[in-house]
C-alpha cells in the first residue's frame, strides 16, 4: 500500500507539467467532448465549414455580428460563388449581419448582389452571437471556453445543442430587418447611429453600447457626435430629446 501511495503521489506531482503542454499540444484532446471539437485556427474552421457544405442539402445559416470591414475582392467573389453553388443545389442561404453594414459601401454592394443571387440577407440592431448552422446538423461557434483565443472555434454536432442554436437563429431572424426593407440613404441618421440611439433609449449607458453593437467606445463617441451635428443638437440629451419626438411622430 505504501508503494501504491508513493506511486500515486509521484504521478500527481507530474500533473502540472503535463497540463502545461495543453496550449501547445492538441488542445481539442483536453477540451473536446465526443460531440464537439476545438478547431485551433481560422483556417481549420474554414476547412471544416467547407467540408460540411460539400454535403449540405437543406440550409446554410450564418450570423456575423462584427462591424463591417473592407474585404479582398477575391474573398467576396469566392463567397458569391459559394452562394450560387448552394442555391443551385436548392440549399437555403441566410445571412444575418450587424446593421452597420448598410452604411458600408463595399459590403452593402456585395450583399445586394448576394440577395440578387437568391440568398436571404437581414440586419439586426441588437447584439447577437457569431455562428454558422449547416443542415441543422453542424454548428460552428466562437471559442468561449478559451475566450482570449479569437482565432479558434468549435465544431458542435450534438443534436440538442444544434437544435437549440437553430431555434435561437430563427428568433433573431424574426426580429431582424430584411435587406430589401431597409434603405438608409434617405434618412437623416445612419443605421449605425440609429442603433446606438435605440440602445440608449432602452436604458444602456453610453459605455455599454459599444459591446452590445460590437463597436469600440471611440466609434460610439464619434457616431454620437456625427448624429448631433446632423440634427443640430449640442448635447446627447438634446439628441435623445429629438430622437424621442421623432419616434412619437413615427
Amino acid at each position: 500500500m505504501q508503494a501504491t501511495i508513493a506511486q500515486a503521489a509521484s504521478c500527481m506531482a507530474e500533473l502540472p507539467s503535463v497540463e502545461g503542454l495543453a496550449p501547445a499540444y492538441d488542445q481539442h484532446r483536453w477540451y473536446s467532448g465526443p460531440v464537439s471539437e476545438l478547431l485551433q485556427s481560422r483556417d481549420e474552421m474554414n476547412r471544416r465549414i467547407q467540408q460540411a457544405l460539400r454535403t449540405a442539402s437543406e440550409e446554410m445559416w450564418t450570423a456575423q455580428p462584427g462591424a463591417p470591414v473592407d474585404r479582398d475582392p477575391e474573398v467576396q467573389r469566392a463567397g458569391m460563388d459559394r452562394v450560387l453553388e448552394l442555391r443551385h443545389r436548392g440549399v437555403s442561404v441566410r445571412s444575418l449581419y450587424n446593421v452597420a453594414v448598410r452604411d458600408h459601401g463595399p459590403t452593402a454592394g456585395h450583399l445586394a448582389a448576394v440577395v440578387e443571387a437568391g440568398a436571404e440577407v437581414s440586419t439586426l440592431e441588437e447584439a447577437f452571437p457569431r455562428l454558422v448552422i449547416i443542415d441543422n446538423t453542424h454548428l460552428f461557434i466562437d471559442n468561449c471556453v478559451l475566450p482570449g483565443d479569437k482565432d479558434a472555434g468549435w465544431h458542435v454536432t450534438d443534436r440538442a445543442t444544434v437544435a437549440w442554436a437553430h431555434m435561437l437563429y430563427q428568433q433573431l431572424w424574426a426580429r431582424s430587418t430584411r435587406w430589401q426593407e431597409g434603405d438608409a440613404s434617405s434618412e437623416v441618421l445612419t443605421e449605425r447611429q440609429k442603433a446606438i440611439l435605440r440602445a440608449l433609449e432602452e436604458g444602456e449607458a453610453q459605455h455599454q453600447v459599444g459591446p452590445r453593437l460590437s463597436l469600440s467606445d471611440r466609434t460610439v463617441t464619434k457616431e454620437l457626435a456625427a448624429a448631433r451635428a446632423a440634427v443640430g443638437a449640442q448635447t446627447v440629451y438634446q439628441l435623445m430629446a429629438w430622437w424621442g419626438r421623432r419616434q412619437a411622430e413615427a
